[in-house]
């Protein structure tokens, strides 16, 4: 489905009706009018509309793209890369012209990044639609619209019913009835190990900022200027719940990816498939099959945080996280129950005070300076963490910054950025953990194990998500 905005399964178009389904659709049409189309946008960029029975736009992606310029490209759609800027931007911060993305994407999905953006909008007010009683214009903004005629617009193009019809078309098992906030099915395909992720979040979670409570991972988040709430529960086998306790939910699209982006759920299928064949990680993936890669709410919030980790003081790296948000960050009230208190400030906040000011919270003065001048390149864009770019670009950017080695960038390059191949090989953690595994006496150096993790590329960061969460419980 293109809620996610990556490569779905493959759908069939059929000409006779102008509708693509499943391929397990109880429809049966005639082999000679159905043409097979690799994914629902391809189908729909070909003129076909979803099926009404069969609803193949809630299909969740089959395979997550890798992190190629293409994948890259569809990470950024995904996350409103096209809300607000325009193709030629898109292709800017790739580093491509507008004329080889857009080639790119129609050659192999069959549609311009401007339509699949469309489609992103339309799919997620569908299931809107589906899932809420928002009323029409609170709806739209939600789905990343200008306006609910703009919405009326590209929703009956997509499915060629108005919104008002689709909604009187909803199964009673659609609606999602809640006594508080907006709650919402975020679907994903294959397995997914829920309770060691909430095990790996509860494990470094900022104080004040972020909770775990059971079988719930909690947050405070800034909506259009206003503090809010987020949770994510687990739901089924196909299905992660989320229930949004926001002043207003425009732009709600925008935070149901960051939390799709949080749990790993459009990471491509194989990444776990790769790694078992390893006789090292074998073991790990089969005694916790489905874990995904766990990557922060926030790039910059996620950086910070790991920064407090090394040369603390007398507190821990959360402790001082905690410091900063509370010290730094906008104050949110009513959540004390949750143990929830504050936004975590952003990087232009944390630029704009003292090196001293910082250094209060906890850090060493050399660690403050630190965190005081990647607020500052991270502000003016000289750090990205968007995931436009390769992992060693990204990387590199961060070692610019006094006192970022690369331990340090590689751990920020995979949970803030995402970077599927990141890895801090000197992580005395991760050195211990393989040391164990292959039954030497003492932890690998650094480039033993950088070594032996080149067999895990592209997928070094799961790898390390394994052996992390394996030394912790050990």
């Amino acid at each position: 489905m293109m809620e996610a905005m990556l490569v779905d399964t493959g759908v069939n178009g059929v000409r006779t009706t102008g509708i693509y389904c499943r391929a397990g659709c109880p429809a049966s049409p005639a082999a000679r009018n159905v043409s097979r189309y690799s994914s629902g946008v391809a189908a729909e960029a070909a003129g076909f509309r979803p099926c009404l029975r069969c609803r193949p736009d809630r299909l969740a992606p089959a395979n997550g793209v890798g992190r190629d310029l293409l994948g890259r490209a569809l990470v950024l759609v995904a996350e409103g890369a096209l809300d607000a800027d325009t193709e030629v931007v898109l292709a800017r911060r790739l580093g491509v012209s507008e004329r080889h993305l857009r080639r790119l994407f129609l050659n192999h999905l069959g549609a311009t990044p401007g339509f699949i953006a469309r489609s992103r909008r339309a799919h997620f007010a569908r299931r809107l639609l589906d899932e809420t009683d928002l009323p029409m214009e609170a709806l739209s903004l939600a789905a990343g619209f200008g306006s609910s005629r703009q919405m009326n617009r590209v929703v009956s193009a997509t499915f060629r019913f108005t919104p008002t019809q689709l909604r009187a078309k909803r199964r009673d098992a659609d609606r999602l009835v809640s006594d508080g906030g907006l709650r919402l099915r975020m679907p994903f395909i294959g397995a997914l190990h829920f309770q060691a992720m909430l095990h790996f979040l509860g494990s470094g979670l900022i104080p004040g900022v972020e909770s775990v409570s059971g079988s719930v991972y909690r947050r405070t988040i800034v909506a259009c200027g206003h503090t809010g709430m987020i949770e994510v529960a687990d739901g089924d086998a196909s299905h992660l719940q989320i229930t949004a306790h926001l002043p207003t939910f425009t732009g709600l699209i925008d935070d149901v990816g960051r939390c799709r982006r949080m749990f790993g759920l459009d990471q491509p299928a194989e990444a776990g498939e790769v790694l078992a064949a390893d006789p090292i990680l074998a073991p790990l993936i089969e005694r916790r099959p489905g874990l995904r890669l766990a990557v922060g709410w926030d790039p910059f919030e996620t950086a910070a945080r790991i920064i407090c980790e090394r040369d603390a003081l007398a507190a821990s790296g959360e402790e001082i996280a905690g410091n900063l948000a509370t010290r730094f960050g906008d104050r949110i009230e009513g959540l004390g129950a949750h143990g929830l208190v504050a936004v975590f400030p952003p990087a232009e906040r944390i630029a704009s005070t003292t090196v001293e000011q910082l250094a209060g919270a906890g850090l060493t003065r050399e660690r403050a300076q630190t965190l005081w001048e990647f607020g500052k390149a991270y502000r003016i864009g000289r750090i990205r963490l968007d995931g436009s770019h390769s992992t060693e670009d990204c990387v590199g950017e961060m070692m610019g910054v006094p006192g970022v080695d690369s331990q340090l960038a590689h751990h920020i390059a995979m949970r803030g950025a995402g970077c599927l191949d990141a890895f801090p090989a000197a992580d005395d953690s991760l050195r211990v953990a393989v040391g164990r595994l292959v039954g030497q006496s003492g932890p690998m150096t650094t480039e033993e194990l950088a070594e032996r993790a080149s067999a895990w590329r592209p997928y070094r960061a799961l790898a390390a998500m394994y052996l992390w969460i394996t030394a912790r419980s050990a």
